[in-house]
């Protein structure tokens, strides 16, 4: 066993005061958030039953990913259409160039903060 995988495995939770495992070595029944979203649940306010560790190989910091009880999660709620209205809003914001007025149909991206065609304006002036 080498040190890193060690440092990484206390399913007592002795070490690090919840059960810890290697990176994809934990047990079944467990997953991150972003496994339980793609399987349409949310942890629900549950605590954290557990967590996947690795440690960086450059820097020997620790990447620490949370997990929770799939049996205790709760389907994700559904959008509300005000919810997909601010939504629309939001991304309709994001593509209104703030120099023309004009929805360009992508977003504008924050390093030049205007469109294509302004910043090409801009740059023959």
């Amino acid at each position: 066993m080498s040190a890193a995988w060690g440092k990484c495995f206390d399913p007592s939770g002795a070490l690090y005061g919840v059960p810890t495992y290697p990176w994809r070595l934990a047990p079944d029944g467990l997953a991150t958030r972003r496994q339980l979203r793609a399987e349409g649940l949310r942890p629900g306010g549950q605590p954290i039953a557990a967590q996947a560790m690795r440690i960086n190989r450059r820097t020997g910091t620790p990447r620490v990913a949370y997990l929770y009880r799939i049996d205790r999660a709760k389907p994700v709620r559904p959008m509300t259409s005000r919810k997909w209205g601010a939504l629309a809003l939001a991304m309709l914001a994001r593509r209104t160039c703030p120099a023309c007025r004009v929805d360009v149909g992508y977003c504008i991206p924050r390093s030049h903060g205007i469109c294509g065609m302004c910043l090409a304006a801009q740059d023959t002036a």
